[in-house]
């Protein structure tokens, strides 16, 4: 598979200049990064915060780019006619287009388009990267699998993920993340999805959009690109997904659920969860869980669902093997303490689902380390408040806050019939009551926003392990 001069003139019109005759852009030479130019590739010079792409535009000609794609207003006359000449004289094609994210993302869309492979979108408050890697796992059977990668979630990792895909994959499962309304409908409509899931509607990014109903509006836009024999999968039960999809998607909706959730009456797959056992029987098939918690158990019985549609019966299951990135799902032993490592991110739905798996861990006693959940805006206070309550009432035998301000108020007041509570200002204060509270057999979770970069106390907690190991 290979893109050609004449696809891009379609695309973008006629370039500036001429490139050679027969030259060819391999999806794999397509690049937006400076330090990975290649000989005979494309270089599309994006705009951020913090750079710009259009300073290396000569740096990516020295280096052997082919094709050049700028932006109009990110020119001066006098560098526009220094970029012509010296793109002239390498037999460059040379384009100017008024956006060069858009022509990123209308590239990734044409590309997508020449894919005779399935697309599946994931989107969520919570759980989409565990899900994600869930329909990886899932889908292993049918091949190699190509998902997104670490946070190439959002308008730039979208259309380079669906770059990556070439003939030897079977399919490509793209996460799609979002700060406000419009950029999923953006990346759908970039990546084309044959499913589309979504897990969950919460209240992260719940300041910025306002309201759940916003939330979920904002979610279900990842139906706008979606094929029209398409589907959506869905976990059962929640009123305010069904209602929000309602309004964009008359397609087919499939919806899971695990045994005695409240909308299992409703789904067209429904799970039996062994907690016990760690296992979930399926469809007649009894697969052991990947990943701890009720709440994963959810998320495998989505890509259960996306395996199921795209070929896979459930004769052909087989146990997932799931690598999630750090900061996730992970549990580490420290000198005979068990640590929850979950300080990738949080937000009040993956909390309150995080206590829920601390709680039901047996042996010892539970503590947690809890951080700021941001971006919740006037809910904030509210939101903390509750994560403390939960955690009252899941009898937990302490908490250390890494929270300031107001919500450090509230969470402290709802916490205080725990034994043991403790506030704190940085992640590495957070070790001095620990080492006081902790003992062989005891659990503690860690889990906040990524702001709070939580995962700072994890080498102090190994020291501190290392010492109690000794003998």
């Amino acid at each position: 598979m290979s893109l050609d001069l004449q696809q891009l003139h379609e695309l973008w019109g006629p370039p500036l200049t001429p490139a050679a005759p027969g030259a060819v852009v391999m999806p794999l030479l397509v690049s937006t990064d400076s330090r990975r130019l290649s000989a005979g590739g494309l270089f599309l010079a994006l705009v951020g915060d913090r750079f710009d792409g259009h300073t290396f535009l000569q740096q990516a000609l020295a280096a052997g780019s082919r094709v050049l794609v700028a932006q109009r207003e990110r020119l001066s006359a006098a560098d526009l006619e220094e970029l012509v000449a010296a793109a002239t004289a390498a037999g460059a094609a040379l384009w100017l287009v008024d956006d060069t994210l858009q022509a990123y993302q209308d590239l990734g869309r044409l590309w997508r388009e020449r894919l005779a492979v399935p697309v599946v979108a994931v989107t969520g408050s919570a759980g989409k990267t565990s899900t994600r890697e869930l329909i990886r796992a899932a889908l292993a059977p049918l091949g190699p699998v190509l998902a997104s990668s670490g946070n190439d979630n959002n308008d730039v990792g979208v259309p380079l993920t669906l770059l990556r895909a070439g003939e030897g994959h079977c399919a490509v499962v793209v996460e799609m993340g979002m700060r406000g309304l419009g950029e999923i409908e953006r990346l759908s409509r970039c990546a084309r999805p044959d499913v589309a899931v979504i897990t969950n509607i919460g209240t992260a990014h719940i300041g910025r959009l306002g309201s759940r109903e916003a939330i979920g509006t904002a979610k279900c836009e990842i139906v706008t690109g979606l094929a029209a024999g398409g589907v959506v999968v869905i976990p059962a039960g929640d009123p305010l997904l069904d209602a929000s999809l309602a309004r964009v998607w008359s397609g087919r909706v499939l919806r899971v659920a695990l045994c005695g959730d409240p909308g299992e009456a409703e789904a067209q797959l429904v799970g039996v969860l062994d907690e016990a056992a760690a296992c979930l029987e399926v469809a007649g098939v009894r697969l052991p869980l990947p990943l701890e918690g009720r709440h994963q158990a959810r998320n495998l019985m989505l890509a259960l669902a996306v395996a199921r549609e795209l070929g896979l019966p459930p004769a052909r299951w087989q146990p997932l093997v799931v690598d999630l990135p750090g900061g996730r799902s992970r549990r580490l032993s420290l000198g005979g303490v068990t640590v929850l490592d979950e300080t990738y991110n949080a937000s009040p739905e993956a909390m309150l689902a995080a206590l829920e798996l601390l709680a039901r861990q047996t042996g010892g006693r539970r503590y947690a380390v809890l951080g700021t959940m941001l971006e919740l805006g006037e809910r904030s206070v509210e939101l903390h408040r509750q994560v403390a309550e939960r955690a009252v009432q899941l009898g937990l035998d302490g908490l250390v806050l890494v929270v300031d301000g107001a919500e450090a108020e509230a969470m402290a007041a709802a916490a205080a019939p725990l034994e043991r509570t403790a506030v704190v200002t940085s992640p590495e204060q957070a070790a001095q009551p620990l080492q006081s509270w902790l003992g062989s057999g005891d659990v503690v979770l860690l889990k906040a926003s990524r702001g709070v970069a939580l995962e700072r106390l994890l080498p102090v907690l190994e020291a501190f392990g290392s010492r109690e190991s000794q003998p």
